[in-house]
C-alpha cells in the first residue's frame, strides 16, 4: 500500500490460474459432485426405494431430461459451494486458486451462486477452451480465478 495525496492506495496484482489448473479444478469438482449425487440418490433410495424406479426409464427423451437434470444439479451444487465457501470449492484448495471479482476483492454469496448458475448454460464448459483460459461464467459474473501463492490480493481478502 501508498500513501499518496492522504488516501490509502492499495495495490494488487493477479496472477490468472492457468488452462491445466482450471481443468485439475473441473476434474476435482465433477469428482466430488458425482460423489455427492451418488450419496444423495442412496439416501433417496434408502428412504424410499421407488424413487429409483423414476430413473430406470430408457427412452430417448429421457436421456436428454437425464442431461438437463445433470447440468441444473451441477449449476446449483457449485453455485452454493463457492458463494458459501467465497470463491473457493474443493479443486481450487487443492490447486491453491480462488474465484475472486476482477478487482481481487473477495466474491460475494451472489456472486458466487452467479458463477454456478453460468455452468447450467450447455456446452458452457467448451467457453473454457483457448489460451488464456476464461470461459463464460467468469465473464458473466466479472470474476477471474487466481493463483493464491503469486497474486497480491486487496486487504479485505
Amino acid at each position: 500500500m501508498e500513501l499518496t495525496d492522504n488516501f490509502l492506495q492499495e495495490e494488487y496484482h493477479l496472477v490468472m490460474a492457468s488452462t491445466g489448473k482450471r481443468l485439475a479444478n473441473y476434474l476435482i469438482d465433477m469428482l466430488v459432485f458425482y460423489a455427492f449425487i451418488f450419496l444423495l440418490f442412496m439416501m433417496l433410495a434408502v428412504v424410499n426405494p421407488y424413487v429409483m424406479a423414476l430413473f430406470d426409464d430408457e427412452s430417448p427423451g429421457f436421456k436428454y431430461l437425464d442431461r438437463l437434470l445433470g447440468l441444473v444439479l451441477y449449476g446449483l451444487f457449485m453455485g452454493l459451494v463457492e458463494g458459501l465457501f467465497k470463491g473457493r470449492s474443493l479443486g481450487k484448495l487443492i490447486t491453491g486458486t480462488r474465484a475472486v471479482n476482477n478487482d481481487g476483492t473477495e466474491i460475494s454469496f451472489a456472486t458466487g451462486f452467479k458463477r454456478g448458475l453460468s455452468r447450467m448454460v450447455p456446452f458452457e464448459v467448451f467457453s473454457a477452451f483457448g489460451n488464456p483460459c476464461h470461459p463464460w461464467h467468469d465473464k458473466w459474473t466479472q470474476t477471474e480465478v487466481v493463483v493464491l501463492k503469486e497474486s497480491v490480493l486487496p486487504e479485505n481478502n
